[in-house]
């Protein structure tokens, strides 16, 4: 266990940055899940603005790699202007 003061304290900042990056991380998944399952392209590109939006939050505060970021922007998009 930490013996200094700072040392608990970066303890305790750290479980906060872990629980509201854990939580931003599973919204925006859940939102990708809501955007793939859409079928109505109007509903979609909606959708899928509010969803890069999150993605480039996520990928701005090294939640997850900015490729990935970029890698799941474009499929997303290709998705949304695959329909009909």
């Amino acid at each position: 266990m930490a013996n200094h003061k700072s040392a608990e304290k970066r303890i305790r900042a750290n479980e906060k940055k872990r629980v509201r990056n854990s939580y931003q991380h599973k919204s925006t998944r859940t939102k990708i899940k809501k955007l793939l399952e859409t079928t109505k392209k109007d509903e979609a590109q909606a959708l899928l603005k509010e969803v890069t939006s999150m993605i480039d939050k996520l990928a701005k505060k090294n939640i997850i790699h900015w490729k990935k970021a970029a890698n799941r922007k474009s499929q997303l998009s290709r998705k949304v202007n695959s329909l009909a």
